[in-house]
């Protein structure tokens, strides 16, 4: 589907609906998880943190369909979702047995790392509601046809929680499509989940099934497929990494939009930063930002994808749509939590030269 076919806003009660796992992010702030003995608690996940950025930062309606076991944590995870102001009314929730042992919410902790010592992330997700919803859950005909929505983001992390999960996404992506609804898919390959599954050409394997139904396609190309003949080991510049993309382009035509940031780290507080972009053949790359200090890396690329989608959805083109993505993923590395806390205001101060500016 065209980006020139975006359904207009007054026709759709959701500008975005994303598709996957919420978690509870324990944050031992500048600490060890291994030494904590106090956590901050937010709410996060790599489809979610996009809809949550579009709500908050650009005013835009969004919903996130994802399942909560109903004890105290699954109220915890609903009332920080409300702060979020993402709409919960597609949200499953399962019955909890009350020790976990069917179905449970995930748990992520995650440390912010500072300097030459790394962030670290630890999860604890088997059994998780969300991994339990099934195919027919979810009236996805009613949702995409009857209620409206513009846009539909899932991604690599929900698509990799169960056989289930791939199963849904498939179900939602082919429903989108058949109601005229822009897909678009983060690829977000997280190796925890697929250490004994296969690991990268396994999860390959599985993105590439889905890409007769993606639209937009957000991260590094070489998850999705790396030619054989490309370097390993070595951090790829930008005109490698839009080949990459215009190979996967070609040999998968249904996708019309390619988009990723190019990262890399000096340390776990300071790291290079810009984006590229093929979008219907033609070539982009961000000249804004280059280079940002970090406070908590986590939700970056989240960020990155969220203004993005805003400019391509305002139509403001796909060079000013990657500024606003650079834009935004650099502010959500410059407060902790995964999610973004920038103002469309900052957003715009930034790309108009303010930055590390006063406000007032």
């Amino acid at each position: 589907m065209s980006l020139d076919a975006l359904k207009p806003a007054g026709e759709c009660r959701f500008d975005l609906l994303a598709l996957g796992e919420v978690m509870l992010r324990f944050d031992p702030g500048e600490g060890r998880i291994r030494t904590a003995r106090s956590f901050n608690v937010w709410e996060g996940g790599g489809e979610y943190n996009v809809a949550r950025a579009l709500k908050r930062c650009f005013g835009y309606e969004t919903s996130i369909v994802t399942g909560i076991a109903d004890n105290e944590l699954g109220l915890l995870l609903q009332d920080l979702i409300y702060q979020g102001g993402v709409d919960q009314g597609l949200v499953k929730w399962f019955e909890s047995d009350g020790i976990g042992r069917n179905v449970r919410n995930g748990l992520n902790f995650t440390e912010r790392g500072f300097g030459v010592r790394g962030a670290l992330g630890c999860s604890d997700r088997g059994l998780s509601a969300t991994s339990q919803i099934a195919p027919g859950d979810i009236d996805w005909m009613s949702v995409f046809g009857q209620q409206g929505v513009r846009w539909f983001h899932t991604g690599g992390i929900y698509a990799s929680l169960s056989d289930q999960s791939l199963a849904v996404t498939i179900e939602a992506m082919k429903a989108a499509r058949a109601c005229g609804t822009l897909v678009s898919y983060d690829l977000n390959y997280r190796p925890s989940l697929w250490a004994e599954r296969g690991g990268l050409e396994s999860f390959q394997a599985m993105n590439q099934s889905l890409a007769p139904y993606i639209d937009v396609l957000i991260g590094f190309p070489g998850f999705m497929k790396v030619p054989a003949n490309l370097p390993t080991g070595d951090t790829l510049n930008a005109n490698q990494v839009t080949d990459l993309m215009a190979d996967i382009a070609q040999t998968f035509p249904s996708i019309q939009t390619l988009a990723t940031t190019l990262r890399e780290a000096g340390s776990a507080s300071r790291s290079a930063w810009s984006a590229v972009c093929l979008d219907r053949g033609e070539r982009y790359q961000s000249v804004g930002i280059s280079e940002v200090d970090i406070l908590d890396r986590v939700g970056g690329g989240d960020g990155f994808a969220a203004g993005f989608f805003y400019g391509l959805m305002e139509q403001r083109g796909a060079q000013t749509a990657l500024e606003y993505g650079n834009a935004l993923g650099a502010l959500a590395m410059t407060t902790p939590g995964d999610q973004v806390n920038a103002s469309k205001a900052e957003v715009e101060a930034l790309l108009g030269g303010a930055a590390g500016q006063t406000l007032r």
